[in-house]
């Protein structure tokens, strides 16, 4: 990472491409990684069992790294630097030590996290309950304001002090772990069904064996359509970041605040630039992941979230209220299970803001909507689009009679709420100067 120089690489991002040398790189990579790790003997390797095994006979606590090897566009990270930073390192020496590097049989009803995200890292005890989490996102290839090298010490410090004092802490840990998801495993949900195991085969074609983290919310997310039922906004909208409610949070340090957005829910809840959050919810706070966890179990309906914070060495009770469809403020269009959104919505179409000069080229005047087509799927399932006569550098100006959108997430938003499956729908577009109408059949 820039700046900070971060972390290892972890988890999952993009779809896997199909060029056969780019896969025999992805299978060198997988294979090769477990050589090396289980040679060196730091970690245990791919074996989460082991490593609860390892924490109650040794006492200590466990860090869980979750990483997806193949997944390299999004994670241009340093494999190496997790170990090779002498705090970091020293610090893992405190903990039993888990590398995990697919999420088949992975316990959902214990690992709940952002699958969106490049890595997540969770401290626990060797009981099950959950110390806390790290690693944070909130754009496709800038890390600097999420995550660092110095913010993990600092949450793995936070880890090795809950530990020391778990019978007093215990309770406000309760709510770390989240409620039982519609499966347990990912292989289980239907999506995956019959196509995966429980585990990632060495024996075979290891790659296309791994489930990747982002497949976890795939699956979840089809689960409902296929369903008919209502997706829910949790998962429309998964894992708010702290800006959503107007916390701008420093990266280098567990849950400080850096800034405060003017007339944002925490300015009016009374957060001021150098506030330390110890607890949301009750709950303690190792990392921004953990502001995240909070917010992503408040209710989209509107909550009132109790924070205790520290200023300037006193404590503070401060209450953040959040109205009716809160999380519809977050961004989408960073996120890997935007692809799928696009192409339940959008009949597998990229679109892209479009460019002041090219507003006036296309003769947009004020404040028309309008989103340039930027790409536009070839392949099922994301050729709807093509199949109904939409070319990119098409510009959109309507979307079934919506005219006011600002971004792909009012129009995700917008098709969420109204679409079903197979329905046909208007959109008005610009194409070569002239404006027409055509037909877009979903999938």
């Amino acid at each position: 990472m820039r700046g900070y120089g971060l972390i290892l690489a972890v988890i999952l991002s993009l779809h896997m491409g199909t060029d056969s040398s780019q896969a025999q790189t992805r299978e060198q990579k997988v294979r090769q990684d477990r050589d090396k790790v289980v040679a060196e003997g730091f970690w245990i390797y791919n074996d989460l069992l082991n490593g609860f095994a390892q924490g109650k006979k040794t006492g200590k606590p466990i860090l869980v790294v979750l990483r997806c090897l193949p997944c390299t566009e999004c994670v241009k990270l340093d494999d190496d630097l997790l170990d090779k930073d002498p705090e970091v390192r020293q610090l893992l020496t405190e903990f039993v030590r888990v590398r995990v590097v697919s999420t088949n049989g992975l316990d959902l009803s214990l690992f709940q996290f952002d699958t969106d995200q490049s890595f997540a890292v969770f401290f626990l005890n060797p009981d099950g309950t959950i110390y806390g989490r790290f690693g944070t996102r909130s754009h496709r290839t800038e890390w600097e304001e999420d995550v660092s090298v110095a913010g993990l010490a600092r949450a793995m410090e936070g880890a090795l002090e809950l530990h020391r004092n778990y019978d007093a802490v215990k309770a406000s840990l309760a709510g770390k772990r989240g409620k039982p998801l519609e499966f347990l495993t990912p292989e289980q949900y239907p999506l995956h069904r019959g196509k995966y195991t429980s585990t990632i085969n060495y024996q075979g074609d290891v790659v296309k064996s791994c489930i990747h983290c982002h497949q976890i919310g795939d699956a979840r997310r089809d689960y409902y359509w296929e369903t008919g039922k209502p997706l829910p906004e949790q998962l429309m909208f998964p894992y708010p970041h702290p800006k959503v409610v107007g916390l701008i949070l420093d990266p280098t340090q567990r849950a400080k605040v850096r800034e405060v957005t003017s007339g944002s829910w925490a300015d009016q809840a009374g957060f001021r630039a150098g506030d330390t959050i110890l607890t949301l919810s009750g709950q303690p706070l190792l990392s921004m992941a953990d502001v995240q966890w909070v917010f992503d179990q408040t209710n989209p309906q509107g909550a009132q979230v109790e924070a205790v914070v520290d200023r300037n060495g006193r404590q503070q009770k401060l209450t953040i209220n959040l109205p009716d469809h809160w999380r519809r403020e977050g961004d989408l269009d960073w996120r890997v299970s935007s692809w799928n959104m696009r192409r339940k919505f959008f009949g597998g179409m990229k679109l892209d803001a479009l460019a002041a000069a090219d507003r006036q080229k296309a003769g947009i005047v004020g404040k028309e909507s309008a989103m340039l087509v930027k790409h536009v799927g070839k392949y099922a399932p994301h050729n709807f689009a093509q199949r109904s006569g939409f070319q990119e550098g098409d510009i959109i100006v309507s979307f079934d009679g919506m005219t006011e959108f600002d971004n792909e997430t009012d129009l995700f938003i917008h098709a969420s709420d109204h679409f079903q499956a197979g329905q046909t729908i208007d959109v008005g577009l610009i194409r070569n100067g002239k404006r027409q109408t055509k037909k877009l059949t979903l999938p």
